[in-house]
């Protein structure tokens, strides 16, 4: 390997270059195996038998108990053997680790150099072959006269330089994943030494290299490029905005990030009901009237005495009951109504695969219409003053920074949704009937039941998000409140990764969506940008992340 074409090694040379590794390891492995054959192996199947008896249904109770205590007693004997043979087993994994520090790193670069050079020729060689082609294409046109013959001779051209640049993705293919199996030899030969017990270094080792092995650039920008060009921006803004506003006023502050999580707060209990409909390929327009509604209705049971507007011409009057039932009984209302409209929506998109977007289009419509015209439009004023404190107190010492915990709710809204969707099997059926609605049919999950499931768990959802909304605005709810937040709750979906194609999703989107939406409109705000061209921003954004989502599929596809 003096010049570098002998550096290039060939796959024989390669085995012939580790075998004295793996025959030094393979023979401590064989040892080991011998002394775990009746000690750790045996614990290994007894344990499994044992938990397979747990849901055995053939044998009776007495025949169970009794080869259960079979199967302790092996269990006992096994467990006794591994004691014996633990200190010589990990003597030999100390003597087979220690070899392998020693050797095979050296084989490791060797390989590492090989592939190197075997990049730079496969680099040559197509441009070698380009080169040709191109001299080879020259004089063939040059001997043509018919239009049409040089039209197919470039054609034909092309499509040459197509499969050589094909060529070259394959060579290059094949030095990465040569490199990469080097690697990962010798994380199986410790594999086999310790039984998958790797330490955390190690793991983090194989993650890093398994990493690089799958990047590809174009995947990589499709999947974060948005956030890369957000992130660019906030940047941007906390430069620009002490710029502008002066140095005494700065964007990137604890007070100021506080805010930003306290105003995403009830914005995520939206976002992740509108996540459901949108994982199902759908979407819900009715959002901001639900919140309308929704606030409206705490505000009138739990307002500071009795009420000044009435419904349907009722006024009501809640004084009589104690405060802390009040502010159950108007998140009860909440839910409820919200879930109502949510389920007829639900029942017309699922019985009659009505799109989504008539089904809550109409819903949106009713809604507003009744809440506008029970209470002819006017506000109701605030809520009783120590709900706020009651519910969503900020915490912390006087003259400080306090921590809002409204911020809390948010988290457990995002642990339960998280659950329901990953560790259920509405949630399995959720994703199930999104990416293919016929075949979840077909496998024995019904599409109504799911489609209904997900339309009153937004109702829930949007309720708790309204009645949250209302105590942190204190109340002064009217029908007209939350118009666009549907607009605001659907955008941090498709941010946040959940494909309109359906099926495709996760709750670490929507998180992410939500605050980036709502860091943007505050720091906006702070630096005084007129909300219309606010506007304008969210729509490029949701512009951008529609088409890198199509993208996507069109990759899929």
């Amino acid at each position: 390997m003096a010049t570098e074409n002998t550096k290039i090694l060939t796959a024989d040379q390669e085995l012939e270059l580790r075998r004295p590794i793996d025959e030094y390891v393979g023979s401590i492995q064989e040892q080991i195996n011998a002394l775990r054959k009746d000690g750790t192996d045996q614990v290994i199947d007894i344990q499994s038998a044992l938990d397979s008896l747990k849901r055995d249904r053939i044998y009776t109770p007495q025949e169970k108990e009794s080869r259960r205590a079979k199967l302790l007693k092996e269990l006992d004997q096994a467990k006794k053997v591994e004691a014996q043979h633990k200190e010589e087993i990990a003597r030999l994994i100390a003597d087979a680790e220690s070899h392998l520090k020693a050797n095979y790193n050296g084989y490791y670069q060797a390989v590492v150099a090989s592939c190197a050079l075997e990049k730079v020729r496969a680099q040559e060689k197509y441009r070698a072959t380009v080169a040709e082609l191109e001299k080879t294409h020259q004089e063939t046109v040059a001997k043509l006269s018919d239009s049409q013959e040089i039209k197919d001779e470039k054609y034909v051209h092309k499509n040459r330089l197509f499969d050589a640049k094909n060529q070259l993705a394959k060579d290059l293919q094949d030095v990465k994943d040569r490199r990469h199996a080097a690697f990962d030899h010798q994380y199986h030969l410790i594999d086999l030494l310790r039984m998958s017990k790797f330490t955390f270094a190690e793991s983090v080792q194989q993650r890093w290299e398994n990493y690089k092995y799958t990047f590809n650039g174009r995947d990589f920008l499709l999947r974060n490029g948005l956030y890369l060009a957000i992130a660019v921006i906030f940047i941007a803004l906390c430069f620009i905005t002490p710029a502008i506003k002066g140095p005494n006023v700065q964007l990137l502050t604890v007070n100021n990030i506080l805010n930003i999580l306290q105003q995403a707060s009830p914005r995520m209990f939206l976002a992740l009901g509108v996540a459901g409909l949108i994982l199902l390929a759908g979407t819900d327009l009715s959002i901001g009237r639900m919140m309308g509604m929704g606030i409206t209705a705490g505000t009138i049971v739990m307002h500071k005495g009795i009420n000044t507007g009435g419904v349907f011409g009722h006024i009501f009057d809640f004084t009589g009951l104690p405060v802390i039932v009040r502010v159950f009984l108007a998140l009860l209302v909440c839910i409820v109504l919200c879930t109502i409209f949510t389920a007829i929506a639900g029942f017309f998109t699922a019985k009659f695969k009505m799109h989504p977007f008539i089904s809550t289009m109409s819903t949106m419509l009713m809604i507003f219409g009744l809440a506008t015209y029970a209470t002819k439009g006017v506000s109701f004023g605030g809520i009783e003053s120590g709900i706020q404190d009651m519910i969503i107190p900020k915490l912390g010492p006087d003259g400080s920074t306090k921590f809002p915990t409204i911020i809390l709710w948010a988290i457990a809204a995002v642990i339960v949704v998280w659950f329901i969707w990953n560790k259920t099997t509405f949630g399995k059926n959720l994703y199930a009937v999104g990416g293919n609605p016929e075949a979840a049919s077909v496998s024995g999950i019904s599409v109504f039941k799911v489609t209904m499931g997900a339309f009153i768990l937004a109702g829930i959802l949007y309720g708790f998000g309204s009645w949250l909304e209302c105590i942190r605005m204190s109340g002064s709810g009217s029908a007209s409140y939350g118009q666009g937040w549907e607009m605001d709750a659907i955008a941090a979906c498709v941010v946040g990764g959940v494909s309109f194609t359906g099926g495709i999703g996760k709750i670490s989107g929507v998180v992410t969506g939500v605050f980036i939406f709502t860091a943007l409109t505050y720091s906006l705000t702070t630096l005084g940008i007129d909300t219309n061209l606010q506007f304008v921003f969210s729509g490029i954004i949701i512009l951008v992340a529609v088409m890198l989502d199509c993208l996507k599929y069109v990759q899929k596809k």
